[in-house]
């Protein structure tokens, strides 16, 4: 049974990798509590877009839902044979938040890191998926490194090589951590096993998550950041104001290793399918797993083909999959929200 080591991630030399790095499986969180999604309708469609996505995934790589066991037949009705079910209780869909955060030592060595799931501030209930992460560990019986910090993982981005991104707001929040910038500096590299932040200031209360980087840039490689924007700052918006404010901070900001980063802008969709002004259109919250990427489509066909093209030049030798994930989107998140890799040691 694992066990919380006595030490942090960092301090035992260990790290978040890349996620573009072979991958032993993927997790998934099954949603169905009915206090989170109280349409049953809705909820029947958000189980499709999750098993869609499993399957997706599967082609590449083993995949592993996570639900109580009471859900164990519906998912197998949903979703392919190569989809494992595994008995961990779960509230909602949001594996890269609430799912096992995982590092490693380059030694073989494979450990969860910690994040202490709190529903994005106690936003939402989480009875079940705050235990998601140690459960997962004790049924691996690799060790837990803890920090003591308070947050998600979709929250920052890693290169995998010491540096993060984050954006202020999703961590340094009295909802999660009430500790100084420098405190929750230190917990957050702990935790990732990594040497620099580079922060930017972000939106709190604007959504659930406090504007999680990963719906905005992501690292493709060390030195290399895809971020998408709107052609133009609109100054009435706050987002495309945060969003703007990010990427001047990206691109005169250096690496752990003393490099610039170099960005790559992926426009965003001018006409998806669902125009709500809450809808999150994020081409950029991707997964990367074995051999593919998969990512979300809306509509916009010449959008959605440059996305497509743009992501097949920056991923060369991996399978550009895009799904309608309009469901997930509806309610704030996309595919990378919805899955966790395991690295393969």
């Amino acid at each position: 049974m694992a066990e919380r080591a006595r030490t942090t991630a960092r301090a035992a030399d260990y790290w978040y990798p890349d996620e573009a790095l072979p991958h032993e499986r993927t997790f998934m969180q099954w949603p169905n509590s009915r206090r989170v999604h109280s349409d049953a309708a809705f909820l029947a469609d958000l189980q499709q877009t999750i098993a869609d996505i499993a399957n997706a995934i599967a082609e590449f790589e083993p995949v592993v839902m996570l639900a109580g066991a009471e859900h164990r037949r519906r998912i197998e009705k949903l979703v392919s044979r190569k989809v494992n079910v595994w008995d961990v209780a779960t509230d909602d869909l949001w594996c890269r938040d609430s799912g096992p955060s995982f590092v490693v030592n380059g030694k073989g060595g494979l450990a969860v890191t910690q994040f202490n799931f709190n529903g994005w501030g106690n936003k939402q209930v989480h009875a079940n998926d705050g235990k998601v992460a140690a459960k997962v560990a004790s049924r691996l019986g690799i060790p837990v490194f803890n920090a003591g910090l308070v947050g998600e993982a979709g929250g920052v981005e890693t290169d995998g090589h010491g540096t993060l991104i984050a954006h202020e707001s999703s961590f340094i929040n009295p909802n999660r951590n009430r500790g100084s910038k420098a405190d929750v500096e230190s917990k957050l590299l702990q935790t990732m096993g990594a040497r620099k932040v580079i922060w930017a200031p972000g939106i709190k209360g604007a959504d659930i998550t406090d504007y999680h980087i990963d719906a905005l840039a992501r690292f493709v490689k060390p030195g290399k950041v895809l971020i998408q924007m709107g052609s133009e700052i609109d100054p009435d918006d706050p987002w495309s104001v945060s969003a703007f404010e990010t990427r001047d901070i990206l691109a005169n900001a250096t690496d752990a290793k003393g490099r610039k980063l170099e960005l790559f802008v992926l426009p965003e969709p001018k006409a998806p399918r669902v125009e709500t002004p809450d809808f999150v259109a994020s081409y950029v919250n991707y997964y990367v797993c074995n051999g593919a990427v998969i990512a979300a489509e809306f509509g916009d066909k010449a959008a959605d083909r440059q996305a497509k093209r743009m992501l097949a030049d920056l991923y060369p030798g991996r399978e550009i999959v895009m799904l309608n994930v309009d469901d997930l989107g509806s309610i704030g998140g996309g595919i990378h929200c919805a899955t966790h890799e395991q690295p393969r040691v």
